[in-house]
């Protein structure tokens, strides 16, 4: 008779996981997790992904487990592995969720279905979250992501046994030795106060989000002080499928519901940042389908127009000064020293780590974009890439926003904790000192025992004017006639449009006036 074969990639959970559900619903399964080789090998790769996904593969096979089923994890490239099982005990039909990632995995995926289609196997995908495979026009995205949403989330049956010839001995689990970082090729450094993964500790995070710390939304995403706690902190798990969105998205509503009623202190609070989170929910999956739509804005300036701004430019010392911390800026070196340690920090701090690189340090976003995307346990790669060029001022439809460091510390540090907790060094300068250490006279760095330009870095460039210049150029590229007329273009396939009384021409024709002018949102989970 056959049977199924369950892929899990992005979507580490059996709960509203339409492939399972609908496979299982046929008759027998085998669900498989692939360690793909070439897929770790990749530059947006990182041990702290590799360990979370480890981690969160242990809670789906417990999950499997209670279900009858048994997790299956190869190691090998995907196509080779499913050569492997189809030699083994021939399978019918192969389901996943769709997924939009980076361009390794969309070839490999084109692969698997060329495979597919020479085996006779059939290939079904189901999307998993607001994110529309082959959309036709923005103007239908809006519907599309409230249809899905506001649908039943899936509960996954109790899967059949898997054929007598794919015992759990042939691809064991666990007992078939998980290959080391070290042997994928990735570095070694993973941080140590990292989240964890898997299904149960995201749960955790969202029910602790929604019940209490969503009182802290509005307001306290911003500084990186507050930011830990106020943000939901749910986007790794959202990023690796431990969590679906419409689970979220539903948990997030039936709790506005209740504080509706509720006459408990901070409910107003919590109303008004659940409000607030549940715009960023949809702004996650807007920004997903830039990239769904243009795979190439991973590697290419969304406006081809600004092709050459800054390509032929790398200083590799002002990337390896702001890659070690040491731009000379306190808050944005604070911000890697975090990143180094924790894996996260809030997206205004994101926002500012790529202006300064893309602005006073003059890089080209890519490379920075891949750092990053190593720093990030959160990495999304749809949200990631939109969000670099957007900062960097090559999407051609989006305000230039340019982050000045110092005035990011005033507005976010003003008595300079955050600074002070990441960078020991200058909890011995004086607070007159704190926001613009290398200006400090000799005799107070001898009395603070602090040596600037050993201690703490001398910045690179003098930020003020390096600024003015760099926003010169990306300003008088963008009045260039070929690049304005280009933009229309870019805002009718990517701009975001608000239909407010129920999408007729008159709202859409709106809608993308306002796109013309977009501003940049926030996207703190």
């Amino acid at each position: 008779m056959g049977y199924t074969v369950v892929w899990f990639k992005r979507d580490l959970r059996v709960h509203d996981h339409a492939p399972l559900h609908h496979a299982a619903a046929q008759g027998p399964v085998l669900c498989l997790y692939v360690i793909e080789p070439s897929l770790w090998a990749q530059p947006d790769a990182a041990l702290q992904h590799y360990h979370f996904v480890q981690e969160s593969l242990h809670d789906l096979a417990q999950a499997l487990q209670r279900r009858g089923a048994t997790l299956q994890v190869a190691v090998g490239e995907v196509v080779d592995v499913l050569a492997r099982l189809h030699a083994l005990a021939p399978f019918h039909t192969l389901v996943a969720h769709e997924e939009t990632g980076n361009a390794h995995t969309y070839a490999r995926d084109l692969a698997v279905g060329r495979w597919c289609h020479a085996q006779g196997v059939a290939w079904r995908e189901w999307p998993q979250h607001g994110v529309v495979r082959r959309l036709r026009s923005r103007d239908d995205w809006h519907g599309h992501w409230q249809t899905f949403m506001h649908a039943p989330v899936v509960l996954a049956p109790t899967p059949g046994p898997a054929p007598e010839a794919l015992h759990t001995r042939t691809l064991p689990w666990p007992a078939q030795p998980w290959p080391s970082g070290a042997a994928l090729g990735l570095p070694a450094h993973d941080p140590p106060q990292r989240q964890r993964g898997g299904r149960k500790e995201g749960l955790r995070v969202l029910q602790d989000f929604l019940l209490q710390r969503s009182q802290g939304y509005r307001g306290g995403i911003s500084s990186p002080l507050t930011a830990p706690s106020a943000c939901s902190r749910l986007s790794p798990y959202l990023a690796m499928g431990c969590l679906g969105m419409r689970e979220v998205v539903q948990a997030t509503q039936r709790r506005q519901q209740q504080l509706k009623a509720s006459t408990e202190p901070g409910a107003a609070w919590q109303r008004k940042g659940l409000t607030a989170f549940m715009s960023r929910l949809h702004w996650h999956c807007h920004f997903i389908q830039k990239l769904e739509s243009e795979p190439a804005l991973e590697h290419h300036n969304l406006h081809r127009g600004y092709n050459g701004l800054r390509e032929g430019e790398w200083n590799p010392a002002h990337f390896d000064a702001l890659v070690a911390g040491r731009t000379g800026w306190p808050m944005v070196d604070a911000c890697v020293a975090m990143l180094r340690e924790t894996g996260w920090v809030n997206f205004r701090m994101r926002a500012m780590l790529v202006s300064v690189a893309s602005y006073p340090l003059w890089l080209h976003w890519r490379p920075v974009g891949e750092w990053l995307a190593r720093q990030f346990l959160d990495y999304e790669p749809g949200i990631h890439w939109s969000q670099l060029q957007m900062q960097a001022g090559t999407t051609g439809i989006n305000t230039t926003r340019v982050y000045n460091p110092i005035k990011q510390a005033q507005d976010h540090d003003p008595h300079g904790h955050f600074v002070r907790q990441w960078l020991p060094a200058l909890r011995r300068v004086p607070d007159a000192w704190l926001l613009e250490p290398w200006r400090m006279p000799p005799d107070v760095q001898a009395r603070c025992g602090v040596r600037v330009g050993h201690d703490i870095a001398v910045p690179l460039v003098e930020l003020d004017s390096a600024t003015r210049t760099a926003k010169a150029r990306v300003h008088g590229l963008r009045a260039q006639p070929a690049v304005r007329e280009a933009k229309a273009a870019i805002v009718e396939k990517h701009g975001s449009r608000q239909f407010r009384d129920g999408g007729s021409p008159q709202a859409r024709a709106r809608a993308r006036n306002a796109a013309q002018h977009p501003q940049q949102q926030t996207l703190d989970f």
